[in-house]
């Protein structure tokens, strides 16, 4: 099993998650797609997978699907739900109210730094 293979546990709560498809010709199987679109680090350079891969095209069209339709998005709630539904999820959050100053000149100020025109010493007053 790869580094990232899902286990036959995760593949069949995973399995009924994908789209299926029912005509067409015989195409890769899904199992193995989505661990290589797992393994595959950066989808800039998916042209130059290794052979083991499979064909790019079929690895960049079907995780350009699965992301276009929800079906990551989907597993993701699901794996949620059923680890929520065992206690396993605290769902405190906890937010933080940094403020992030920007500089003056970002801020649109004036670059003289001082207000010397007549109509900024009007408004200041």
């Amino acid at each position: 099993m790869r580094r990232h293979e899902p286990s036959d546990v995760e593949w069949t709560f995973i399995q009924p998650l994908l789209p299926r498809r029912e005509r067409g010709r015989r195409r890769l199987d899904d199992r193995t797609v989505l661990r290589d679109c797992v393994e595959v680090p950066d989808r800039s350079r998916l042209r130059h997978v290794p052979e083991r891969y499979g064909s790019w095209a079929t690895l960049h069209t079907r995780f350009r699907r699965w992301a276009k339709d929800g079906t990551f998005e989907r597993i993701l709630r699901a794996a949620q739900a059923k680890r929520d539904a065992a206690g396993d999820i605290e769902w405190l959050v906890s937010v933080d109210s940094t403020v992030v100053r920007a500089h003056q000149h970002a801020a649109g100020a004036r670059k003289g730094g001082s207000a010397t025109r007549p109509s900024a010493v009007r408004e200041a007053a």
